[in-house]
């Protein structure tokens, strides 16, 4: 319906402070025509009715009463719900609530996620380490060629017989981890597997998306070619004589606020480990299967992977709890090295992985019975040091062990994040528990919902895929601190992560499409948050790495979540 409304339109939204507009939290990026549309308002006040108006206020579209005040269980905040999935109109438009104020503006559109999908995946070509970034790809974001990496030092820590200390290897290539300027293996596994996967899971969907990246005019999915400038980097990282990779590529100490490339202190790559070789034979064993299908774009790259995969799984046979301990190893060598650690204690989840990627490639019984020995492992949903569930999602995907046990297990975890959607302030599945309020929560959110839509792609039940988007929601804006978390997403999202590139780099706007960490009450750099609340505990300043910097497996699991609902709205019924 279309309803002349000035006078609402006075009486409801002028002369209120524009923070009115943080108090209504809901997706900035907006909502496809016949999908839900929610929005919660914080903060105590009367029920009554809420309007949609056009951009431009002129008109109101649609009418409804909020919902029961709601208290949140992770801080003291309180939502009323407003419902307009009714509205189908394709347009652009605010929210208005009496005595609040009005929303920031919203589409209501078809493909009212892919701007999002390809901000998210082009965020990985801003941090490539070691070439130019153009201006035709890059914008105002241009820069040249950072690190080269290709005169890196090996580390006492790393020396060997064949390569001593101080021996020169080249190892070019690779994203920058996070907010530093240094490169990490394990993380990158976890980072590299998910875009592999969203690929294998939604390949006609990636097949024709294009990001606007250098490489956008060859025959590879512009996915591939991001997931490949990475896994090339990996493979350097690779000891060709035996098989073991090097843990990380860094400075002894972290960067300074400067520009990539900048300083020229060393760079070393240090001591192997057990599970950096796994990370990559899980990830080669992958791209092995995956890179068969491109071999003339790509020649003898899937040959090169699966020789690679079966090098890392002999040396981690042979060397199977080689740990990464930092403090450890720096009262044994210098220089001491004071950059992330990226250490596991654990390593039976990263063994399990590497064996279900293997096993799914080579089809060798060797494979099949080192994944039967840990299958029954406990699962939860992925970080870099919790990897037992990518090995699920690859056995379930392919079918290579069929374990109906697997795909219980998998559902019990979905169902039970469902099922404590509807007890939250926000109505979604991130924060059913304080504990998901941890440093980089908002990979929590994006990989909570990546488990939602594996177990709807196993049962084509709406409710898992529609409680992804519901976390896909939160992370656009529909959550405590009213913030989209996507860099150059929404109207009011993150401005200052902390990110050595965007700060350094003279240019107002942050490196687009990159995910801030998201809140965290453990506040481990010690700033002055404003809130300590479990979900308000976010602080949108460079100095906060504990709540705002980005990460390549923080930026992973929303490129899935983001293609993955674009993948399947026609399915779920939310375009027509």
């Amino acid at each position: 319906m279309r309803i002349h409304c000035f006078h609402v339109m006075l009486a409801c939204c002028l002369s209120l402070p524009a923070a009115a507009q943080e108090r209504i939290a809901l997706n900035q990026d907006g909502f496809y025509p016949a999908g839900p549309k929610l929005a919660f308002v914080t903060g105590h006040l009367p029920g009554g009715p809420f309007y949609v108006l056009t951009e431009n206020r002129a008109d109101t579209v649609f009418k409804g009463t909020l919902g029961p005040e709601t208290a949140s269980r992770n801080s003291s905040t309180v939502t009323r719900r407003a419902d307009f999935s009714a509205l189908r109109q394709a347009g652009r438009y605010v929210l208005s609530i009496p005595g609040v104020g009005v929303s920031y503006a919203f589409p209501v559109r078809a493909h009212a996620m892919e701007p999002a999908s390809i901000a998210a995946l082009k965020g990985y070509y801003y941090l490539r380490s070691n070439m130019p970034l153009e201006v035709a790809y890059a914008g105002p974001w241009q820069r040249p060629a950072g690190h080269p990496d290709t005169a890196v030092l090996v580390h006492a820590s790393a020396a060997d017989a064949r390569r001593p200390e101080g021996t020169v290897l080249a190892s070019p290539g690779g994203w920058y981890d996070a907010g530093d300027y240094n490169k990490y293996v394990v993380n990158s596994g976890i980072s590299v597997y998910t875009l592999l996967a969203a690929y294998e899971d939604f390949k006609p969907y990636y097949d024709t998306l294009r990001t606007g990246i250098p490489e956008s005019s060859n025959h590879l999915p512009d996915i591939l070619d991001e997931a490949l400038y990475n896994l090339r980097w990996m493979l350097t990282m690779q000891d060709p004589q035996d098989g073991g990779v090097y843990h990380k590529l860094t400075n002894a100490a972290f960067d300074g606020w400067v520009k990539p490339g900048a300083t020229t202190l060393p760079r070393y790559v240090v001591q192997k480990s057990t599970a950096a070789t796994l990370d990559l034979a899980a990830v080669a064993a992958q791209a092995a299967r995956i890179f068969g299908a491109f071999e003339k774009e790509a020649p003898g790259l899937a040959d090169s992977c699966r020789r690679a995969a079966i090098a890392a799984w002999n040396w981690a046979q042979a060397h199977p709890a080689v740990l990464y301990d930092q403090d450890a190893l720096n009262k044994r060598f210098a220089p001491p090295i004071s950059t992330g650690t990226y250490g596991d204690n654990h390593v039976e989840d990263e063994w399990f992985w590497a064996a279900c990627e293997l096993y799914t490639t080579t089809k060798e019984k060797v494979y099949r019975q080192a994944l039967e020995k840990r299958i029954s492992l406990p699962v939860s949903v992925p970080d870099w040091g919790h990897v037992q569930l990518l090995g699920y999602y690859t056995l379930l995907r392919t079918g290579a062990v069929g374990r109906p046990a697997l795909k219980d297990s998998l559902l019990r975890l979905a169902d039970g994040y469902v099922n404590a959607l509807q007890h939250t302030a926000f109505a979604t599945v991130m924060g059913g528990s304080t504990k998901d309020f941890v440093w980089g929560s908002n990979a929590v959110a994006a990989n909570q919902g990546m488990l939602l839509l594996a177990a709807y792609r196993l049962t084509h039940a709406p409710r898992y895929a529609l409680a992804a988007l519901d976390n896909l929601d939160y992370l656009l804006g529909r959550n405590a601190t009213g913030y989209c978390f996507v860099t150059g997403q929404g109207s009011f999202a993150t401005m200052h992560p902390h990110h050595r590139p965007s700060v350094s780099d003279g240019v107002v706007p942050p490196v687009p499409g990159l995910l801030a960490g998201g809140p965290n009450p453990g506040m481990q750099d010690h700033v002055h948050y404003g809130h300590t609340a479990p979900e308000l505990a976010y602080m949108d300043d460079a100095a906060s790495y504990a709540s705002n910097e980005i990460a390549i497996n923080w930026n992973a699991p929303l490129v899935y979540l983001c293609g993955g609902i674009e993948a399947l709205q026609r399915d779920l019924g939310l375009a027509r």
